[in-house]
C-alpha cells in the first residue's frame, strides 16, 4: 500500500538555521512522533526506533534513516525503512525544500511518499492515510515550534 503525502510549513527562523534543525539528531528525535532513539551513524546515516500505534496495532519499527541529494542549505531527500517484526514494514522518503520568505522566515515544503506492509497493511488504507498524515503534520508542527520558538 502506498502513499503521498504533501504540505508546508512556515517556520520563524532563517534559513541557514532551518537546515542545521533539519541535520541535527536531537531535534529531529524530539520533533518524530514516537521517536525512543535517533543515532547519528554518519553525516548522512541514523539508525531509529519509533513506536508507533496505528489503529488497533501498537508496534516498535526499528530501522534506519538515510539523507540522499544534499542541496545545502535548500534541500534533500530523506529515505528510511523500518521493521516492526510482526506489525510489518515501513518505507519512505521524503523531499525537502526550504525557501526564504523574507529574512528570519522558511518556507519548509515536503513529499513524501510511503510504502507499508504486514499487519498494518490490513488495517485499511484509510486509517493508514489519515494516521501518517496526522503524524508527517505533528512532525513538521513540532519541527517548526523548536525551529521557530
Amino acid at each position: 500500500m502506498a502513499l503521498v503525502i504533501e504540505g508546508e510549513e512556515r517556520i520563524a527562523a532563517p534559513v541557514e538555521k532551518v537546515w542545521e534543525a533539519l541535520n541535527d539528531p536531537d531535534i529531529l528525535k524530539d520533533a518524530i512522533p514516537g521517536c525512543k532513539a535517533l543515532e547519528k551513524k554518519s553525516n548522512t546515516e541514523l539508525a531509529a526506533t519509533v513506536v508507533l500505534k496505528i489503529g488497533p496495532i501498537k508496534a516498535t519499527f526499528n530501522g534506519e534513516v538515510t539523507l540522499k541529494n544534499l542541496k545545502p542549505p535548500h534541500s534533500y531527500t530523506i529515505q528510511g525503512e523500518g521493521k516492526g517484526g510482526i506489525a510489518g514494514f515501513a518505507k519512505g522518503g521524503a523531499d525537502v525544500t526550504l525557501a526564504a520568505d523574507g529574512a528570519d522566515t522558511t518556507i519548509l515544503k515536503y513529499a513524501a511518499k510511503a510504502e507499508v506492509g504486514g499487519k498494518i497493511a490490513q488495517l485499511g488504507s484509510r486509517l493508514i492515510e489519515s494516521t501518517s498524515k496526522k503524524l508527517a503534520g505533528q512532525f513538521f508542527s513540532t519541527f517548526g515550534e523548536k525551529v521557530g520558538g
